[in-house]
């Protein structure tokens, strides 16, 4: 189960943001969608409502979202980023097609062996980790006869 546009809000309020109706139309348009969005898309959306919405409001709010912990963020190669409303539980990463930017999340990986040693060796202070694999999907495979 995601969060939802009251439990995003909710955490917003409890970290004394304003949940202005350009934050709350950013949030729907994040929390109405199942795949992942760029920051222009996301943009597209919430413009139709808020015709006056600047490209730097979206980008503000994604980063206030994303360090909260509320929505997740993919590096797609380059600068390009797309986001996805998170799980309240649960730690997940992504495979990444270089070819058509279609992002798979996957939960099914333990890291806490790597991280406590990681710490332990380089005698590091890790408060959370990222985990991306990009490589190509099964469709671009196919369609590249590979």
């Amino acid at each position: 189960m995601l969060y939802n546009v009251r439990q995003i809000e909710s955490t917003l309020r409890q970290r004394g943001y304003k949940i202005t109706p350009q934050r709350r139309a950013i949030v729907r348009a994040i929390t109405g969608c199942r795949e992942h969005l760029t920051p222009a898309e996301i943009y597209g959306r919430v413009r139709r409502e808020h015709p006056g919405i600047g490209l730097v409001t979206v980008y503000r709010t994604l980063e206030t979202l994303a360090g909260l912990g509320l929505i997740c963020e993919t590096h797609a190669g380059g600068s390009c980023r797309s986001y996805l409303v998170r799980r309240p539980a649960g730690h997940h990463h992504h495979l990444i097609c270089s070819d058509c930017g279609t992002v798979i999340d996957f939960t099914d990986c333990d890291l806490a062996g790597l991280e406590r040693r990681l710490a332990r060796e380089k005698r590091f202070r890790i408060s959370g980790h990222l985990l991306e694999f990009v490589g190509q999907c099964r469709t671009c495979r196919e369609a590249a006869g590979i």
